[in-house]
């Protein structure tokens, strides 16, 4: 194997291998910081053994076992009792799964429950976990909660700094527990589906190994617990990723929901979608994860763009603001508004949501505010705020189509005579 074959199987192994491999070294060396550091071991053991012996037949495995075994010799040499070594060298054998069984048999979905500990405040936790379970940057994470990204990084170094000084431990909390921690693991699972459904950069409008993640967690949380918003939340991504296929088009432009060829979208996951969405509400117990879905599927059923049945979906929102107060929730609604009411209405509540200044610095509020008003025939101000909306995003589909918005509302330039 040539060093670039090997290299370009250590990218795709790292990418779709190295979040579970990190959970399992965590786990195994009850840390952050050590397991971080094993799996840097072993990624450059790879760049050197890949290239000589081939791509491991299991590499989830190689990379846990070398990463554990580096981590080991790394602390034989920093160790200074010979108590201490013996210590250590019990962890060269220990099994990569644990002996005694618990409710939570995953890794990557064990490690997302451990870090969303009640003793640590909830935005801290959920940016800790999608940081280091996730594996989503903290410019990532910045845009899903509307921060700035040095405030997302205060947060996980806080975090981490509680979680080592209240030593808090890495130990699976029990049945019991497990409810008390749903709504912090279910945001982060909807929050590593939405970095993938909708990628901040790179190349493609989607990270699809994401999208596939977070399907997988959901399927676990579901089938490990009987609960209407967990079922809801995989309803949903269900939803989403159905359309998955309308959303671009052969070169990977986006298409707007409006324009979507709906003989595309997935059929058999829209249906698996409605299953559990029925789940759900047989538990006369309705959350923002039901509500979003049910919202969704109503999007998925319409024949047409024209005919979905927007009254409903302002119905539904007007729920959902009841129970999530967040700005993007409002902003949705403030969308379907217009569409039932007229774009001037729509337009109206979107630039008051505009003015409370959490939407400022949000490409899709403005992006949505320049659909309103192009519609209202308003051009020069349209253009305004889709070159807005450019400004603050990265995201090369988003951005090519902004792009095309801008150009059919710039005047012609007069040919002079």
């Amino acid at each position: 194997m040539s060093g670039i074959e090997a290299r370009e199987a250590l990218a795709i192994t790292y990418r779709t291998e190295g979040r579970r491999a990190l959970a399992t070294l965590i786990r195994l060396l009850g840390g952050f910081d050590a397991a971080e550091e094993a799996l840097q071991d072993a990624m450059v053991v790879a760049v050197e053994q890949w290239p000589r012996d081939g791509v491991p037949e299991n590499p989830y495995s190689w990379l846990v076992s070398t990463g554990r075994h580096k981590a080991v010799d790394r602390w034989r040499r920093q160790s200074r009792t010979e108590a201490a070594i013996v210590d250590v060298a019990a962890l060269a054998t220990a099994p990569a799964e644990p002996e005694c069984p618990d409710p939570v048999e995953d890794d990557e979905l064990r490690l997302i429950f451990m870090c969303c500990h009640p003793e640590l405040a909830p935005d801290a936790r959920i940016a800790l976990t999608l940081r280091e379970v996730g594996g989503l940057t903290t410019e990532e994470i910045a845009r899903a909660y509307l921060v700035s990204a040095p405030t997302i990084a205060q947060r996980i170094v806080r975090a981490k700094a509680k979680i080592r000084e209240g030593a808090i431990a890495y130990e699976i909390p029990g049945q019991a527990e497990l409810p008390g921690r749903l709504d912090s693991v279910l945001q982060v699972i909807y929050l590593i589906f939405n970095e993938g459904y909708l990628a901040t950069e790179g190349p493609t409008l989607t990270r699809e190994e994401l999208c596939v993640e977070a399907l997988r967690l959901g399927r676990l949380v579901v089938e490990l617990l009987d609960d209407s918003e967990a079922q809801g939340l995989l309803a949903l991504m269900l939803l989403h990723q159905a359309r998955v296929a309308g959303r671009r088009d052969e070169e990977g432009n986006l298409i707007l929901l409006e324009d979507q060829d709906r003989t595309h979208w997935d059929r058999a996951m829209i249906a698996e979608a409605d299953a559990l969405l029925d789940r759900a509400m047989a538990h006369r117990r309705v959350g923002p994860c039901v509500l979003q879905a049910a919202i969704v599927a109503l999007h998925a059923h319409a024949p047409s763009f024209d005919r979905t049945d927007w009254p409903q979906i302002v119905a539904l929102y007007d729920v959902l603001i009841r129970l999530d107060q967040s700005p993007v929730v409002a902003l949705n609604r403030a969308i379907a508004l217009g569409m039932r009411d007229g774009f001037a209405e729509g337009l109206k509540s979107i630039q008051a949501l505009m003015q409370n200044g959490a939407l400022r610095d949000y490409h899709l509020a403005h992006a949505a505010r320049a659909d309103m008003l192009r519609k209202l025939g308003r051009s020069e101000e349209a253009r305004a705020s889709y070159l807005r909306a450019l400004e603050l995003t990265r995201q090369p589909a988003e951005r090519r189509f902004l792009q095309g918005r801008v150009a059919l509302l710039t005047p012609a330039r007069r040919v002079m005579s």
